[in-house]
């Protein structure tokens, strides 16, 4: 097991030391940046995400833009969008509008390359291009391309047959509803728009001003419905099936599903199955405080990354604190950051299976808490990355990722993470947090 991750010895980094202790590390290059007063790192991190980011439009997009190239890959988990997720971050973060304008170009490729796809969810599907899109479109102040996506996010069609979970199902699109709704605003858009059920034929209408209201949701209550059918077989209230495996984690399972239909106002019954669905995970997690990654692999205790592992539960278990004010939920939270602070150095650099994904659990509780620990051991996590990932890469001690210059599977994760870290209080993991 230990082979996933490398051992975690930063504590005494970022804890108070012998003075004996101290001058020994104070020629490890690590310590060096680990004891920076905030500000400095930050600077620091924000200076190696922005050339980051070069390398990895470079590599995705290339230098000279006269021509579009001709994407493969459009989505934003291994593609193109992903690049322009990372520039729109940048943007927010410098202000600088060529970033921005190079975000929109790609997404206008990455429009025409999605035409065809099938694929319904803002991680991986047609979705993504037109929600953000029309969030980017929004901030260069061009109201028709607004009008175009948005026109364009109404026109797609969602299958009856469609899973249920965050990556490819019915809950990666609503989180694509939920994200327009923060980013544009009730006035920038039309109050109704309509989203085709192709099972059904006909229309269904939602109004973004109340699409709070459960009542006028049938898709929320289709998963609701699926989740009750399979869970009255499982011992859990809610339970859902993708891939044949009923997972837990927050790609496919359990933990992504809750963190979007937390975001809804919901029949207290359901309040209480979401409750007592999470309730059931904690009951059922292993002695050593990490989850099983499906209620089939429930005794091989190995996963320690977002998507099907203790970290998306992490994050789940913070909505479910901040929204329920359950101390439970709170506990268990903190008790999954310790799993993570200690085999989460994995060996990979991604959001989705790496060090950059991890990160954001201890993000996540300090926004909840305020807590300055775990601002440190985010802080811990991205300087080492920062200090040693180039190198251990560069040695085949560490596996850049199967698309190493992607959002969720490469460098282009890290980066966003180094943005992030600019202002912790407001860092959210993409395409999870909201």
């Amino acid at each position: 097991m230990a082979g996933r991750y490398f051992e975690n010895f930063m504590g005494d980094l970022i804890k108070e030391t012998s003075t004996e202790r101290i001058l020994g590390l104070q020629q490890d290059s690590l310590f060096k940046l680990v004891s920076l007063p905030y500000p400095n790192l930050s600077a620091r991190l924000k200076t190696a995400a922005l050339d980051l980011k070069q390398t990895v439009v470079g590599k995705t997009w290339g230098f000279t833009h006269q021509r579009h190239p001709i994407i493969s890959e459009f989505n934003l988990y291994a593609g193109a969008l992903g690049t322009a997720f990372l520039l729109f971050k940048s943007f927010q973060v410098t202000h600088n509008s060529n970033d921005l304008h190079l975000s929109s170009q790609i997404i206008k490729a990455c429009d025409s390359a999605s035409l065809q796809s099938r694929a319904v969810t803002f991680i991986c599907g047609r979705v993504g291009v037109c929600a953000l899109g029309a969030v980017v479109a929004k901030h260069q102040e061009d109201q028709q391309m607004v009008e175009y996506y948005l026109t364009q996010f109404k026109g797609i069609k969602v299958s009856k047959d469609l899973p249920d979970g965050l990556l490819f199902g019915k809950t990666g699109f609503l989180w694509a509803c939920l994200f327009l709704n923060k980013n544009l605003g009730d006035g920038a858009i039309p109050s109704t728009f309509t989203v085709r059920f192709s099972h059904l034929g006909l229309p269904f209408t939602y109004d973004l001003r109340t699409m709070l209201n459960f009542e006028q949701r049938p898709y929320v209550n289709a998963v609701i419905k699926n989740g009750r059918k399979l869970g009255a077989r499982s011992g859990c209230p809610l339970m859902f099936m993708c891939f044949g495996h009923r997972f837990w984690g927050a790609s496919h399972g359990l933990s992504g599903i809750m963190y979007v239909l937390m975001h809804f106002d919901l029949p207290p019954d359901v309040v209480e199955d979401i409750k007592n669905t999470l309730k059931y995970m904690i009951k059922n997690r292993f002695p050593s405080g990490s989850y099983p990654s499906s209620e089939e692999e429930n005794t091989s205790d190995l996963l320690v990354q977002w998507c099907h592992g203790v970290p998306g539960m992490a994050l789940t278990f913070v909505k479910a604190a901040e929204i329920f004010g359950d101390k439970e939920f709170l506990e268990a939270a903190i008790d999954a950051a310790e799993v993570v602070w200690n085999r989460g150095l994995l060996k990979k650099v991604g959001l989705c299976h790496g060090i950059s994904g991890n990160a954001y659990v201890f993000l996540s509780l300090y926004r909840l808490t305020g807590n300055v620990e775990f601002l440190n051991r985010a802080k811990a996590f991205a300087c080492f990355l920062l200090d040693r990932a180039g190198k251990l890469i560069s040695e085949g001690e560490m596996h850049g990722g199967d698309n190493r210059y992607s959002l969720f599977e490469g460098i282009g994760g890290m980066a966003y993470l180094f943005l992030d870290m600019v202002d912790p209080a407001n860092a959210r993991f993409p395409g999870h947090e909201l």
